[in-house]
């Protein structure tokens, strides 16, 4: 057993920062050995580290079990650690146009609270907001409140990141009549566009063609809606030898909010007027950073010229 720096925001930070994009960690770190590890990984990877806020506490453990197939399993050690400990931030710099949450940030509290106050305000501020949920169903002592905090979330939310499995770990007991009902309930709640990951399977997205989305016949309730095309987008994974899939999903989020600033897309408005080859070139790119991923053992996402299409 080999301790490798990761967590899910902190995994996607340092993708985005190898793909080369401007970008800074938020979040609170031990000032233990572990921490100071992942304060290395971060700079090393060209990652801002200004924003965050140490402690003496314990760095939180997860222990990764990987399966035959290349699938992880956790377990956590998350008692009174560091991270847990997170405090809202004084303002951001104006230059700060995108901000990515999820994993375990946003189920342990106290923490969870000033992430949740951190994303309204950012959101109400007019920043891209970009949740994962990442559900670590052990982790989570009442299912059916952080269901109900999770759609709290979704109006604050420009871009929704799900695995399949997540999202119908999400849509249990809210009443859909099938998971595709959720994701567009979803995705009227607020969001500008919904990303399902199916590992094999690929990646899809449903998207606002307009204002915004709105499933006939369901009743309304996230608010008034109006009915509008849904945009959907589908790309099939890229070829891979799995070793694993750790900080596959973290790796997605990266490649994302990466590409989509490409596209000059990284607003709400912006995201929600992308037509169907924009999204599929943002899914294609997410789709082959993930697969440089789960070809290497632990979280060790692609740089950008191991994405670099031949001319």
């Amino acid at each position: 057993m080999l301790p490798r720096p990761g967590g899910g925001p902190y995994n996607t930070a340092v993708a985005l920062g190898r793909l080369g994009s401007p970008t800074a960690f938020c979040s609170r770190i031990s000032t233990d050995a572990f921490g100071e590890a992942l304060l290395s990984g971060l700079r090393a990877d060209g990652v801002d580290t200004t924003l965050v806020q140490r402690g003496p506490e314990p760095t939180t453990l997860a222990v990764a079990s990987v399966g035959t197939d290349g699938s992880a399993g956790y377990g956590f050690y998350a008692q009174g650690t560091a991270d847990r400990l997170f405090s809202l931030p004084d303002a951001f710099p104006d230059r700060v146009d995108a901000v990515s949450f999820g994993t375990c940030s946003l189920v342990l509290e106290p923490g969870a609270s000033a992430y949740e106050a951190l994303l309204r305000r950012e959101a109400g501020r007019g920043a891209f907001t970009a949740l994962d949920p990442n559900i670590r169903a052990g982790l989570i002592p009442d299912p059916d409140a952080y269901r109900a905090r999770f759609r709290s979330w979704l109006p604050h939310v420009s871009l929704l990141k799900l695995s399949v499995e997540d999202a119908r770990w999400l849509a249990e007991g809210g009443g859909f009549r099938d998971l595709e009902t959720a994701l567009r309930r979803w995705l009227a709640a607020g969001p500008s566009a919904v990303v399902l990951t199916g590992g094999g399977e690929g990646l899809r997205v449903l998207a606002r063609a307009g204002r915004t989305a709105r499933v006939a016949g369901e009743p309304d309730r996230y608010g008034p809606s109006a009915e509008v095309p849904v945009r959907s987008v589908s790309v099939p994974a890229a070829p891979v030898r799995v070793v694993d899939t750790i900080g596959a999903g973290d790796t997605v989020n990266a490649a994302l909010l990466h590409r989509l600033a490409g596209h000059r897309a990284l607003s709400p408005e912006g995201a929600a007027a992308l037509d169907e080859a924009a999204w599929r070139d943002i899914l294609r790119y997410a789709a082959r950073a993930a697969a440089v991923t789960c070809s290497r053992a632990g979280a060790q996402p692609p740089y950008a010229a191991e994405l670099a299409e031949p001319a």
